[in-house]
């Protein structure tokens, strides 16, 4: 096994339901997790659709809904759980990363 298999990454019921909803009658199938510098605490997850799997991607099946991440992304996300909450501040994506040491109070943007 190679360290992208072993990255233990999951997805939440609601997530792969939303991704679902969101993917429905697109052409780009897929939901791209990728984690990028910037941020007001140093790091941002970033989500985008994608029409196509990279060879690198880890892809994170759950319930017909798919998730990319690629290889430089898998090493900050491991352990993560990538979830869909709906608050009454809003509805987002969300990532429970246990690696990050502090995160802004959006949610999108942390530190390790």
């Amino acid at each position: 096994m190679n360290a992208m298999s072993e990255a233990q990454i999951s997805l939440s019921e609601t997530a792969a339901r939303q991704i679902r909803e969101i993917v429905k009658g697109q052409d780009k199938p897929y939901l791209r997790v990728s984690v990028v510098g910037g941020g007001c605490s140093g790091f941002s997850y970033q989500f985008d659709l994608e029409a196509e799997r990279a060879e690198d991607d880890l892809a994170i099946e759950r319930d017909g809904a798919t998730v990319l991440i690629d290889e430089m992304s898998v090493d900050f996300l491991k352990g993560s759980e990538i979830d869909y909450v709906d608050e009454l501040i809003g509805a987002s994506f969300r990532i429970h990363n246990p690696n990050a040491t502090a995160a802004c109070g959006c949610g999108t943007s942390f530190s390790i």
